[in-house]
């Protein structure tokens, strides 16, 4: 069997705890937490973004809060003796996360690193994939020419990263690749397959800027590949 994603996130048993006034607004709550767990300095800029959702099986509405340093990673990169390479690779590093907001606990957990390019913040949207009550967290990031998805469903409180696949790759180059996802019934259990369909990707002319180019995707009728939920793993798997 073909396996994709990882099920190794955090514990947060594990984290030095941040102390948080919970009648603050989460914005304010959510800079305090992720400044002290990243260790960002006041003169940092940074960019946060809050995105409100129903994630999990309770009645209360959760977020992912996603974190982005590009400065912080010019600034390292400035420093090092490899300053344009690194600038040529993107920034490459841990200087994308997310972090998850548990609506019935009141908790924000621990940074969730996404390793990617910096000059593309991470974008996140939902999709009720493990029931149709609530939504899964998907994750688009960047790394040089391509795009690639993560998908986290929110399991015991915690996202778990169980699923990866490439969106598209190929900007400016020859040689193109996108794909195009669709959700069919579970085959193990409740949790939707997830069918990777072969996309076709327009791209007009060169792209000066790949790192916020956004290409449009049309979905074709060929079916790549199709992954079904393997409750033993905690993953995505595939028949070979």
């Amino acid at each position: 069997m073909h396996s994709c994603g990882e099920n190794s996130l955090m514990e947060s048993s594990k984290k030095t705890e941040v102390t948080e006034t919970k009648n603050e607004s989460l914005e304010t709550r959510a800079r305090r937490h992720v400044e002290a767990l990243l260790g960002i300095s006041p003169t940092e800029n940074y960019q946060l973004t809050i995105y409100k959702e129903h994630l999990d099986a309770d009645n209360h509405i959760d977020a992912v809060i996603s974190v982005n340093r590009l400065d912080f990673a010019k600034n390292e990169a400035a420093r090092s003796k490899n300053t344009v390479k690194q600038a040529e690779l993107g920034f490459m590093g841990n200087y994308n996360y997310i972090f998850y907001y548990d609506g019935g606990l009141d908790k924000i957990s621990p940074e969730i690193p996404v390793p990617s390019s910096p000059n593309a913040p991470l974008k996140v949207q939902f999709e009720n994939i493990s029931s149709e009550n609530y939504k899964d967290i998907l994750v688009d990031y960047r790394v040089l020419n391509a795009c690639f998805r993560n998908f986290y469903p929110v399991i015991e409180h915690t996202p778990r990263l169980v699923f990866q696949w490439k969106v598209f790759d190929g900007l400016n180059k020859p040689q193109k690749e996108a794909y195009y996802f669709l959700y069919d019934r579970g085959t193990l259990g409740p949790q939707k397959d997830i069918l990777v369909m072969k996309g076709s990707m327009k791209e007009p002319g060169k792209v000066e800027d790949m790192y916020h180019f956004n290409p449009e995707i049309t979905q074709t009728s060929e079916q790549l590949y199709r992954f079904f939920y393997f409750p033993k793993e905690g993953k995505y798997m595939s028949k070979k």
